[in-house]
């Protein structure tokens, strides 16, 4: 029997339909998007002008670390997860995901991670100051007491994470329509299939890390520190080996986003589909051995650092074969500038921009003169921001017809991407120039000479972030009072079984599975 959701709270509180869930991690991921971003607007505005201008220089540490805390699994990680809630089972003609109870958990538990880890702000001694990378001794010995609870609250979204990624594996592999071979499958369900896996294999590792932090600080072991025959540069070891796969978790989806949205506004097939799948696949197997040129000057054996920066090097080639496909599929296509196809174009320059500052920072000479300078900050912010920002981006404007049946407006849509691609270049393009003359990163105050650059980055943030707020706008008006978009399919160059559904996409949808020629 065919019935619609739930009314009230509880449709929230106990949902199991993957819709739900998707629209639910969809706005948490914004809000904290909102909060991670206001975090970044007052590092930015202690750092428009030399001297000690507003916050402490303790709680300008707080700020630096708890942005990039709530940024990369408060914001970017769970719009992603929202994004794979919604779309898979479209994708791939199930009716819902495999473990819609376990799904409603996994959400539930984040608001609950961020509440503990926001709240460390209001303790004694202040929140998390150590950077988001939590380095021993920094995030052990000389902590705020508050890092227990910053501990606590990594666990709770570490165990949400894997619970996601788990349903995810399960739905791909059991719940695909008739006739759906693997090969078949839209690539960014294969994207996210292998993000999963790739969750699954480094979120113990995060867990371990910061279980032996609570360890040192509580129990009187010596993990990490050196008097008790430990190692701080162990826990970089731990950390770095979740980290470095974490990124190409947080970009892996956002490949699988563009590699959707190119095609319909190229108007022809992807070129180099089987490519694109094995490529991500290679991505995901060397993001495993490449962790240590995070750490370059920690004083590893030169073998060791020579390994490290040829398996770094190694990962530019499967990713250029990605950049090469998407630009291939656009060559003599019949292309339109939509605000996603724009978003994917902003995508596939900067994101390629950042790739040629991390193959830079892959060498490891080179890179003891970049290490913790503003340069890195610059590399990571074009993959982060510009790679998975963006793509995000692209893709709400590209389904958010589908999810709630009317158009947004595409000239706001077109200012909102016209201010976030100025905005973004202007306030990360001279940290590649602050960071080469040396200006390092996670302070406060700098020497006179970084001014100028320091300024014109502060003003592109503010610029940066106020087009946000006319991206919320959109989106809220487009739900409230947009133009019905009644049509299955919103583009006509897109493809796939998403596209076969009524808009906006009924709350149960392929309750007898489609067949896939």
């Amino acid at each position: 029997m065919a019935h619609g959701p739930a009314k009230g709270l509880s449709r929230w509180l106990f949902a199991t339909n993957h819709k739900d869930i998707g629209s639910m991690y969809l706005w948490f991921s914004f809000a904290m998007f909102i909060l991670g971003g206001s975090f970044a607007m007052i590092i930015r505005a202690e750092l428009f002008q030399p001297g000690l201008q507003l916050v402490q220089p303790e709680f300008f540490n707080q700020m630096t670390t708890m942005h990039g805390l709530v940024m990369v699994f408060g914001a970017i990680m769970p719009s992603f997860v929202g994004l794979a809630n919604w779309m898979i089972p479209l994708m791939i003609g199930a009716p819902d995901m495999a473990l819609p109870r376990m799904n409603n958990f996994s959400f539930w538990l984040l608001p609950f991670a961020f509440l503990i880890l926001a709240s460390t702000l209001f303790m004694v001694g202040g929140g998390p100051n150590f950077g988001w990378t939590f380095y021993a001794p920094l995030s052990t010995t000389y902590a705020p007491p508050s890092v227990t609870f910053f501990i606590f609250a990594i666990h709770v979204m570490g165990a949400s994470s894997i619970m996601g990624s788990i349903n995810i594996i399960a739905t791909v592999l059991n719940l695909r329509a008739p006739g759906m071979t693997m090969m078949k499958m839209p690539l960014f369900v294969w994207t996210w299939l292998i993000t999963a896996f790739l969750l699954i294999a480094v979120m113990p590792v995060l867990a371990g890390a910061v279980t032996m932090m609570l360890m040192d600080i509580h129990f009187g072991t010596s993990f990490f520190s050196a008097a008790g025959g430990g190692d701080p540069v162990l826990f970089q070891h731990v950390f770095w080996f979740f980290g470095h796969p974490e990124v190409y978790i947080i970009i892996l989806p956002a490949f699988g986003v563009v590699s959707q949205i190119i095609p319909t506004f190229s108007r022809k097939p992807l070129f180099g589909y089987s490519s694109m799948v094995y490529a991500t696949a290679s991505i995901a197997f060397l993001s495993f051995i490449v962790w240590a040129h995070h750490m370059y000057v920690v004083g590893m054996p030169v073998a060791g650092e020579m390994y490290f920066m040829i398996a770094t090097m190694l990962i530019a080639v499967p990713t250029g074969v990605k950049v090469f496909n998407w630009v291939a599929t656009m060559f003599r296509g019949s292309i339109s500038f939509e605000t996603p196809m724009l978003f994917c174009i902003a995508f596939i320059i900067l994101f390629t921009t950042g790739g040629f500052s991390g193959l830079m920072l892959s060498l490891a000479p080179s890179d003891f003169q970049y290490h913790d300078s503003y340069f890195v900050v610059a590399h990571f912010h074009y993959v982060m921001v510009a790679g998975a920002v963006f793509s995000m981006s692209a893709a709400v404007y590209y389904w958010l017809p589908k999810w709630c049946g009317r158009m947004y407006s595409e000239s706001m849509g077109k200012a909102h991407f016209w201010i976030s691609f100025i905005g973004f270049n202007l306030t990360f393009f001279p940290q590649h120039f602050v960071g080469l003359a040396g200006m390092p990163r996670r302070i406060p105050d700098y020497n006179l000479i970084f001014a100028d650059w320091n300024m014109v980055s502060s003003i592109g943030a503010f610029i940066y972030g106020s087009s946000q707020i006319l991206f919320l706008f959109n989106v809220i008006r487009t739900i409230v009072a947009g133009k019905p978009s009644p049509e299955a399919k919103t583009w006509d160059g897109a493809e796939g079984l998403e596209w076969t559904v009524p808009s906006p996409a009924p709350h149960h949808t392929f309750s007898v599975p489609p067949q896939v020629s």
